[in-house]
């Protein structure tokens, strides 16, 4: 158990920030849960073995059961006195080998995570091959069918700029309004880079860059464009999707396994 940092007999708190990668297969999303697996749920575990204190640690926002991160950030304060690259060791070996953590970082005791990010990046990875690897299955949409690629790179472009991404929300009357950021606020987004790229041949990925971003928005924007691939809908349909304001003029929402959180801005 580490020291405790004490001011005239009080628990002096150190801010910290870590930037985790995880698979998030086996896990039922990142908020922790009653009787569920989860990242939040693991993590604190961890840095209650470490450092005998337990702390909620805070991320940049909700990952979903099933959608990994390559660069979720996570915050809380400790009173535990230990350095940093101690505290990294410590964690990675307290944590299961489905997560870990790249970067250890102390930082100011109010510096959270979800409040001060002021962007992220998503990806969202597209098998085209006819047999995918049982290697990557665990981390890609396999999705053998023809697709238009060029129009869904026009479809992409559409949503680029400030826009109100009510129809990309989550359909369920409780998370429509509720952001990946954890709170219910407006469905107004501004999306900085919306662009598909073929990556080593049989790799389709979508990436976008926001400033934030509603429960299932990637999932349901790559589902829309898929559409799009499909030759359902034209690729100008998109900005009617988006002025309809309403779900159910959006496409299916795209699985979970083909999702990473790539980084968050501060």
């Amino acid at each position: 158990m580490a020291e405790k940092l004490q001011v005239d007999g009080r628990p002096c708190l150190s801010g910290w920030k870590l930037v985790l990668a995880y698979d998030g297969t086996d896990f039922h999303g990142w908020q922790v849960q009653p009787d569920r697996v989860t990242i939040q749920g693991t993590l604190a575990d961890a840095i209650e073995r470490v450092t005998g204190e337990r702390v909620l640690p805070q991320g940049s926002g909700r990952t979903d059961a099933g959608v990994h991160a390559l660069g979720q950030v996570a915050s809380f304060a400790l009173a535990a006195a230990i350095p940093a690259a101690n505290f990294h060791r410590a964690l990675n070996r307290a944590l299961p080998a489905s997560i870990r953590v790249l970067e250890t970082v102390r930082v100011s005791p109010d510096f959270h995570a979800r409040h001060k990010a002021l962007g992220k990046r998503y990806e969202y990875r597209i098998f085209r091959g006819e047999i995918c690897s049982p290697w990557v299955a665990r981390y890609v949409y396999a999705l053998h069918w023809p697709l238009d690629v060029d129009a869904m790179r026009e479809a992409a472009a559409v949503i680029v700029g400030e826009h109100d991404f009510a129809s990309f929300a989550a359909s369920d009357p409780d998370l429509a309004q509720r952001s990946v950021d954890g709170e219910g606020i407006s469905t107004v987004k501004t999306v900085f880079s919306s662009l598909w790229e073929s990556v080593d041949g049989d790799l389709l990925v979508y990436r976008v860059h926001g400033s934030g971003f509603l429960h299932h928005m990637v999932r349901n924007l790559v589902g829309t464009f898929l559409d799009v691939g499909r030759g359902h809908i034209h690729a100008s349909d998109v900005k009617r999707i988006l002025e309809t304001r309403s779900r159910t003029a959006a496409g299916a929402t795209a699985p979970a396994r083909g999702l990473f959180l790539i980084s968050v801005d501060y």
